[in-house]
């Protein structure tokens, strides 16, 4: 029961931000979205279901793109299918920066130089330009979402795990990680109790400003035509069809604005949960608020 307390105080204390509030029911409105296409009625990859360039009407919400598809139902399994490349590329790339900003912060030295050098050599690169070399060269192999979301995870990894890296070194001289250690507490331990609960406020932001990564470069590499089968539905293989098969020119607009409006809506909803929840964990951030509300 406290801990549901303690949950339920935190959400209230958020929820008092309006860019919490529109970016939670946005979020939970495309989460319920992507939930319905358990529910479709239609294949997602089947083409001619249904008539062709038929405006939205109340059968069809979207209406019906050039290849008689219902574009409501093809939207649903588009957004959660982007929902799950970000998901994975997020999951993956923090393990990696968590693992490689805390040892690297802790150890210090030559194991701090090199895993630094790494993240370094990583951020420099290209990596657009990479990425479309490395989908083309593996064309089979990016088509599966885990796959995608393992390459975008290397290449999104580096920069946060310098700024982990930068909060451990000044734990490492807080008082509380000296005494950790002369009371004989193991590394591991160190980590788990003194490190890690400090450093979680930048996992979770940097997790959702990682997923809204993801997504924009997916729908990037779809839009050039790499990535996903561009038959399987995602935000941005529906983009690039409905570019690619001219959907303003043949009249059907609704087949192009669907994907447009998710996407801006992912992205603004992710950018404004992350901003109000980063400044909701920033103890400065709170002491601002009390101190204004006292004023």
């Amino acid at each position: 029961m406290k801990i549901m307390e303690r949950v339920w105080g935190v959400f209230k204390d958020l929820f008092r931000d309006y860019r919490f509030t529109v970016a939670f029911i946005v979020l939970v409105l495309l989460i319920f979205l992507s939930v319905l296409s358990h529910f479709s009625p239609y294949d997602p990859i089947r083409i001619y279901q249904v008539p062709r360039g038929l405006p939205p009407s109340l059968e069809h919400p979207l209406g019906t793109n050039w290849l008689g598809q219902d574009v409501f139902w093809r939207l649903t399994f588009a957004v959660r299918n982007s929902l799950m490349i970000a998901v994975v590329t997020a999951l993956f790339s923090r393990a990696i920066a968590v693992f490689v900003g805390i040892l690297s912060g802790y150890k210090g030295g030559a194991v701090d130089r090199v895993l630094m050098t790494v993240g370094d050599t990583t951020m420099v690169l290209p990596f657009l330009i990479v990425l479309i070399v490395i989908s083309m060269i593996l064309r089979d192999w990016t088509k599966s979402f885990f796959n995608l979301g393992l390459l975008l995870a290397f290449f999104s990894w580096a920069w946060d795990a310098r700024v982990i890296r930068s909060q451990v070194l000044s734990l490492r001289e807080r008082d509380f990680t000296f005494v950790a250690i002369l009371s004989g507490m193991s590394t591991l331990r160190i980590v788990y109790k003194q490190l890690l609960p400090h450093v979680l406020p930048i996992i979770f932001t940097t997790f959702i400003n990682n997923m809204a990564w993801a997504i924009g470069m997916e729908i990037t590499l779809a839009y050039l035509g790499l990535g996903i089968d561009p038959t399987v539905p995602t935000i941005g293989t529906m983009l690039q069809r409905a570019i690619y098969r001219q959907a303003l020119f043949l009249g059907l607009w609704w087949w192009l604005v669907a994907p447009i409006v998710a996407a801006i809506l992912l992205f603004v909803a992710l950018y404004w949960l992350s901003t109000s929840v980063s400044e909701y964990l920033d103890p400065r951030a709170r002491f601002q608020r009390i101190g204004f509300g006292r004023k």
